[in-house]
């Protein structure tokens, strides 16, 4: 009996459309660029240019001298000038909109003129993200893309993966969207497929709290998916988020709808609870880390349990490329018959960041 692959091809094709749409308005939207910034580093080397912004402890910063933007790291800056209103994140979930009006060499501090509350002292380390408010849509953008591939000459076998994300800052509010797959092909057997894509949006509140809404593409030929789609909401709170590391909790609702590979098997729905830790650790040099735990006990299906666990891996190489080696896990632990309870992927590639 032959699988039933029209949603999973009709649901692949939407997703990948949406990454390659998305990809090109990144590279034909201008840049409208206001070079009015200075840095001075502690080893008095001065910068004249644009500050892209601050993020996960290193400056983005763009000047008319060089070709590709400099990475900085933010405890390294000895001094900023700017007559620009910067959205500042503190390390407290505090939310500033301010201009800089000077700067204290002797406790590594920054005097702000705030929107919200008028003068303001605030230490570099409580800085844990920085955005220019006027900056344009091309400057908010967050995007990466890379691929591996590999070919054994025994029975002609071949593997593609690619991994692409694209997301989005906004004042108070993040978006992103993401596109994974993997074929894997070789002589005299099936094609083995899996592709999974995510749209995430987060509201960030007060005190660290944030809200979040997502949805969650699955294709795995391992546990006879044609399509798991999961929709969540729920509300989380960063317990650390400081210019070394984030570390979220978050926890609410979700609804799972599930069809198969095979016809003879009908499609599959569940109302779940979700629990999540996340984390990502980045203050390692052109070393970073990021892993992602969710656990989905079922709430109108008696004892059954989901789980997806991802963890990466990335080294930054010059001209914003990285090398990147990746895992990630889904579990069940009611499959239906016929299938695997876990299916997971292993990946390395090389990619490239905007």
């Amino acid at each position: 009996m032959k699988p039933k692959n029209t949603t999973n091809t009709s649901i692949t094709k939407v997703l990948y459309k949406a990454i390659l749409t998305c990809g090109f308005l990144i590279v034909t939207l201008p840049a409208l660029a206001d070079n009015t910034d200075t840095l001075r580093l502690k080893n008095d080397a001065v910068l004249v240019g644009e500050i892209k912004s601050v993020s996960k402890n290193v400056v983005t910063f763009e000047t008319d001298y060089s070709d590709s933007d400099f990475k900085i790291k933010w405890l390294e800056v000895k001094e900023v000038k700017s007559k620009r209103v910067f959205m500042l994140t503190l390390s407290n979930g505090q939310v500033l909109h301010a201009s800089i009006s000077s700067f204290d060499t002797g406790d590594n501090s920054v005097n702000l003129k705030t929107i919200e509350s008028g003068e303001k002292n605030i230490k570099l380390s409580e800085i844990v993200d920085m955005q220019p408010f006027e900056s344009t849509f091309l400057s908010r953008l967050d995007a990466s893309i890379d691929f591996g591939y590999t070919y054994t000459k025994a029975n002609n076998l071949q593997q593609l993966s690619t991994r692409s994300v694209l997301g989005y800052l906004g004042n108070r509010w993040s978006g992103n969207v993401s596109f994974d797959m993997v074929r894997s092909m070789q002589d005299s057997v099936e094609p083995i497929r899996r592709t999974n894509g995510v749209i995430n949006f987060e509201y960030y509140l007060k005190h660290n709290y944030f809200l979040l809404a997502s949805a969650n593409f699955l294709q795995n030929d391992e546990q006879l998916l044609a399509l798991r789609a999961t929709t969540r909401m729920g509300l989380g709170k960063f317990l650390v988020r400081n210019n070394r590391m984030y570390l979220a909790l978050a926890a609410g609702g979700a609804w799972n709808n599930e069809q198969y590979t095979e016809n003879t098997e009908p499609d599959r729905n569940s109302a779940e609870a979700f629990v999540g830790v996340t984390a990502d650790l980045f203050n390692t040099g052109d070393l970073s880390l990021a892993s992602s735990l969710v656990g989905y006990p079922s709430l109108t299906e008696s004892g059954r349990f989901r789980s997806d666990f991802k963890f990466d891996v990335k080294y930054d190489l010059p001209l914003d490329f990285y090398v990147r080696l990746g895992f990630t896990i889904n579990y069940d632990n009611q499959p239906i018959e016929g299938a695997s309870e876990s299916d997971y992927v292993l990946q390395t590639s090389i990619g490239w960041s905007l």
